[in-house]
């Protein structure tokens, strides 16, 4: 291809080749990963659809899923304890008083504040307070003197092995969950796995009440109430006071909100920075194994044949994008140099040295008197008319110098 056919091509627009990418390709090339994207969020509104209705009403005494706890209010309703549900602190605060038994359903949900302020609201009232599977972050407020043990019990159905009528009554009870340790001497141990009680009562200093101290819901829940001696035990561990108020503790509490500024930085869970420099690490060991090795280039063969026009086309729309007119030009005169240094007999060595060529290329030009220093050695032109112009001469002048 000369070098004015080079320039026709950067001179064109947008015209149709087969480098140029059509709608039917990109559609090729992209329906597997469109595809894969769909079903990755089918498959992810189909699991939060299943796991939504799965946790429906979960530990709710207005609820007859099997995760909730209808059956229990129904039947201490059947005995004469009536049962209210409240969703924030201050009512449960405000309900709570010696005739009156106080289930808080998810303890750890509260804040540290929170935990504090409905501790000391029901130590001297005379109630009782029921936690169910209270955490580390929530039984040492709520109940201090007992501490929850990392690991949890093996097995669900446990012996009462303890001397609380309640337990004793009640008989083996679904109640494996949290373990418990406590250093209130007074305290009643009861459904112990390794030694360990899943089910502590804590009778309070003053006032005549007490915390319990519960390792699992089950016992509360619907699906769970008809086995073991599960009813017996919700029922006496409920139904002890005439009244019942259900703590279902909730995120929009207002009473959540501290009133304290946070950064980011405290908003982000503990241990980010591990995290952090852990995927750091993973990036730079990924880079290393990617990067490419230090050392010459070696060439190889391409794994298929690509025609010069293609070659020639594809670099002339790379100049244009780029508007390197310097870098054209400078490649034109390269070749044209290149080309014409046999022609007049200077070595290719020599081909780019204005003393050696210009010389030996004047004497062929016929005589004619023209200076071929500026079309070979000139500056970049300054606009692709120019440019154009250019080609244009350089194919004049190597025709003249073949020419016999």
């Amino acid at each position: 291809m000369t070098t004015e056919a080079t320039l026709r091509v950067t001179e064109a627009t947008q015209p149709a080749t087969s480098a140029s990418p059509t709608v039917r390709r990109l559609w090729t090339r992209a329906r597997g990963v469109a595809l894969a994207v769909v079903m990755l969020l089918v498959a992810a509104v189909a699991i939060a659809l299943i796991r939504s209705d799965a946790r429906h009403g979960n530990l709710d005494p207005r609820s007859v899923d099997p995760r909730g706890s209808r059956a229990v209010a129904e039947l201490l309703a059947d005995r004469g304890v009536s049962t209210r549900v409240v969703t924030t602190l201050e009512e449960a605060r405000a309900a709570a008083g010696p005739d009156t038994t106080l289930l808080v359903a998810v303890p750890d949900l509260l804040t540290a504040a929170q935990q504090n302020r409905l501790h000391s609201a029901t130590t001297a009232t005379g109630g009782r307070t029921v936690l169910v599977a209270a955490g580390s972050p929530s039984v040492e407020r709520l109940a201090p003197g007992v501490t929850a043990d990392p690991a949890t019990s093996l097995e669900s159905t446990l012996d009462p092995d303890c001397a609380l009528p309640a337990a004793r009554r009640a008989g083996t009870a679904d109640t494996g969950g949290i373990r418990y340790t406590t250093t209130h001497l007074d305290a009643d141990q009861c459904y112990p796995s390794a030694r360990l009680a899943t089910l502590v009562r804590v009778p309070h200093a003053s006032g005549g009440g007490d915390t319990v101290v519960l390792g699992a819901p089950d016992i509360l829940l619907n699906e769970r109430l008809d086995e073991q001696g599960n009813a017996s035990l919700a029922l006496q561990l409920l139904g002890s006071r005439p009244r019942l108020v259900w703590y279902l503790p909730s995120l929009s509490d207002s009473s959540t909100d501290t009133g304290d500024d946070k950064t980011l930085l405290d908003l982000l869970p503990a241990g980010w920075l591990w995290g952090s420099l852990q995927l750091f690490i993973a990036a730079a060991l990924a880079a290393l194994w990617r990067a490419r090795r230090l050392g010459p280039l070696v060439p190889e063969k391409l794994p298929v044949a690509t025609r010069a026009s293609e070659t020639v086309e594809g670099r002339a729309r790379l100049y244009r994008k780029a508007n390197a007119r310097d870098r054209a030009a400078a490649a034109l005169r390269s070749t044209t140099r290149t080309r014409l240094a046999p022609l007049v007999g200077v070595p290719v060595a020599q081909a780019h040295t204005p003393e050696a060529l210009l010389p030996a290329l004047s004497a062929h030009l016929h005589g004619d008197g023209r200076t071929p220093h500026s079309l070979l050695f000139g500056p970049p032109p300054g606009d692709d008319t120019a440019l154009l112009a250019l080609a244009d001469q350089l194919d004049a002048l190597e025709r003249e110098v073949r020419r016999p």
